[in-house]
């Protein structure tokens, strides 16, 4: 792990590293917030996964999470959305390849070779932590927005044991249903629908995945609200089981970050009562 930046924020320390990735075959970046309370003892990580475009630096540059982090004692590690590189297979689209890995481990070539993000951030990132930071790995959580809230969302269902608690942003809850991740599932699953099923939230729930609650912030003026995130369907298939879905229609927000940062401090408040 090599360090590209740190300054201090709010009492603790904004770092940005770089590694070689044995999971994604290339360099990848990260950044990770320690709160104050770190020097002192291991505290919980709550992993931010980001959207279409960004990379690590988004919600690190205008997310407006070390305050809160800070008070509550919270790591903050937020992963780059992709693989990338020269020898990284790409499109030159935003809804497709750098900077939108949909959080998927790719089966289809050239995209197998690169783009495991599901292994990457359930895996080989949490070791990485666990190894160069003081973290408390027995307790961890995860959120995100958009592509990342579907990320989360996905990745806690599949692995309830790993996460004390799930939030999202406006996530893509139903990737199946809409083109970004018709086309993106395509690419990297293949034509047979039935294997997008592990990586879509409705998917996952009407399958017999569970995780005890569900917190999601959504904006009522987000312009993909009905062509690619679809929360009703989150909805619906909520209902059907005893998962505890709170979800919060935010009248006048839309996609940006100043609708992700003007919630930013109650996400993280409510995972820190999960947490511990």
């Amino acid at each position: 792990m090599q360090t590209v930046s740190t300054n201090t924020s709010h009492g603790g320390i904004q770092g940005v590293y770089t590694h070689q990735s044995s999971t994604c075959n290339c360099e990848m970046k990260f950044s990770v917030f320690m709160p104050p309370q770190a020097a002192e003892a291991p505290c919980p990580v709550l992993y931010y996964l980001s959207g279409l475009t960004c990379t690590h630096a988004n919600v690190t540059e205008k997310g407006e999470f070390r305050a809160a982090a800070a008070e509550h004692g919270i790591i903050i590690v937020c992963p780059d959305t992709s693989p990338r590189g020269d020898g990284v297979a790409d499109e030159d689209v935003y809804f497709f390849g750098s900077g939108a890995g949909f959080y998927v481990d790719a089966t289809q070539e050239p995209f197998a070779a690169n783009y495991q993000m599901s292994s990457y951030v359930t895996k080989e990132l949490p070791e990485i932590i666990g190894s160069n930071f003081n973290a408390d790995m027995s307790r961890q959580s995860i959120f995100g927005h958009s592509m990342g809230g579907h990320g989360a969302l996905t990745i806690a269902l599949k692995n309830p044991d790993q996460y004390k608690s799930v939030s999202a942003f406006a996530p893509i809850c139903n990737p199946s249903q809409v083109e970004w991740g018709q086309n993106a599932f395509t690419k990297y699953l293949g034509e047979d629908q039935s294997t997008w099923r592990v990586y879509d939230t409705v998917s996952l729930i009407e399958d017999g995945k569970h995780f005890p609650e569900i917190l999601v912030d959504q904006g009522t003026s987000d312009d993909f609200l009905t062509s690619g995130l679809l929360p009703e369907t989150l909805t619906n298939a909520a209902e059907r089981t005893d998962i505890d879905l709170t979800l919060n229609m935010r009248e006048g927000y839309d996609h940006s970050y100043y609708f992700i940062s003007s919630f930013m401090a109650d996400h993280i408040a409510w995972h820190a009562k999960r947490l511990g």
